[in-house]
């Protein structure tokens, strides 16, 4: 589809109302961990700006209304998007106003004082219920803020939320399009979903069947290769008889599986799992570990990663591959001795992709592991949307994509 984007209009002389997704990552002094998300919406600022405009900002931080002080109130210090005023400065290289509301009455006088050049960033829009509920007034007054809406916020566009998506019935086509962020996302996206270059390999991890069942059934008709790894795999191997110890399994799925590994053999997908597993004999950072076949592994023991022929075979696989989608990891990355096959299949990735295939990354625990092992930038596109992202590649119509489109 022709996206309508930021980099066709003209924004001189205009107010823009922008999504951004800036959840970003706070430590316990409310200092950002990963400013990505703000760094990710700055070409769209930066482009209104220097074309003669200004700028507000909404986002969400966190859930503030689901997870409530212990007297049941809003813990508003904990949620604010004050946390990120400063960062946000210094990345745009303007003095970011705030409003310490998003519809109230000093808010849009801010908003409607703005000069060319100016930022504004509105408080927190999930302090409002009306948010998330999608409402329709709610959306109107956020409206209010700009003469042109910019939706840059890849991650939410799953959401039918007020900012998101009900916000643009309140702007004429001419006026509302999408940011280089998400306009980015969606191209790359598209480039593996409808146009992705033979073979094409889905590399699938991550703790359970149920998550991924919808973008294995749609990868189905597209994948030549879907790589299974992380605790998912071993609902497969109960599926087929095996014997997978203590292993996380689904046991409810297990019919799934087989229908899965019937639908893949009957379209000539080559739907691998991994021979063999490192095994632990706890679910600890020092448990004491072994190498089994993923099928025969001892009661009392789990599979925490992938192992060397699992590894072998899934390189192998990586490295002959033109298009790559990889989401989810193989293992327990997050603890050192589980991290081995997360790992290699990165290193795997990134090796193919300067060798001429095209990557995408997406689902927040494979962007961490990217980042984690320093490969990002060998890759050819991670992905700022993780659920947004899974749902995109099930086959679904995203609602604040087609708030845009039509």
């Amino acid at each position: 589809m022709e996206l309508k984007t930021a980099a066709d209009f003209n924004f001189k002389g205009k107010r823009v109302l922008i999504r951004v997704d800036f959840n970003v990552p706070l430590d316990k002094q409310n200092n950002i961990t990963d400013d990505s998300r703000i760094r990710g919406a700055l070409l769209t600022i930066r482009k209104i700006l220097s074309d003669g405009g200004s700028v507000v900002l909404m986002s969400h931080l966190g859930r503030p209304l689901k997870k409530l002080k212990e007297d049941g109130s809003v813990d508003y210090a904990k949620y604010t998007l004050r946390h990120i005023l400063k960062r946000t400065s210094e990345l745009t290289g303007v003095e970011v106003k705030f409003a310490d509301d998003c519809i109230s009455n000093n808010a849009f006088e801010m908003s409607s004082q703005l000069k060319p050049g100016e930022v504004l960033l509105l408080e927190n829009l999930r302090f409002y219920k009306e948010e998330e509920k999608g409402d329709a007034a709610f959306a109107e007054k956020l409206s209010k803020h700009g003469d042109v809406y910019v939706n840059d916020a890849f991650g939410t566009a799953h959401r039918a939320h007020a900012s998101t998506t009900i916000v643009a019935n309140y702007y004429t086509a001419a006026n509302k399009m999408f940011g280089y962020l998400m306009a980015d996302e969606i191209k790359h996206a598209d480039k593996v979903l409808k146009s992705a270059e033979k073979p094409f390999t889905a590399i699938l991890g991550g703790a359970k069947v149920s998550d991924k069942i919808l973008i294995i059934e749609n990868l189905l008709n597209k994948a030549d290769n879907i790589l299974i790894g992380g605790g998912m795999a071993y609902t497969f191997f109960k599926a087929m008889d095996g014997k997978i110890g203590n292993s996380l399994v689904e046991d409810d799925r297990i019919q799934l599986a087989l229908d899965l590994m019937d639908k893949a053999k009957r379209k000539g997908v080559n739907l691998l799992l991994p021979v063999d597993s490192i095994i632990a004999d706890k679910f600890d950072a020092a448990a004491n570990t072994a190498i089994s076949e993923s099928g025969r592994i001892p009661d009392g023991w789990m599979g925490l990663d992938i192992a060397n022929n699992a590894i072998y075979d899934f390189t192998q696989v990586i490295l002959s591959s033109k298009t790559i989608l990889w989401n989810g990891p193989m293992g327990v990355f997050e603890m050192p001795k589980f991290q081995n096959g997360t790992k290699a299949v990165a290193e795997a990735v990134a090796t193919a992709t300067q060798n001429g295939a095209f990557s995408l990354v997406g689902g927040g625990d494979s962007v961490a592991a990217i980042h984690q092992f320093g490969l990002a930038d060998k890759v050819s596109y991670v992905s700022t949307g993780g659920g947004a992202m899974l749902e995109y590649f099930e086959g679904k119509e995203l609602p604040g994509i087609k708030a845009i489109t039509g």
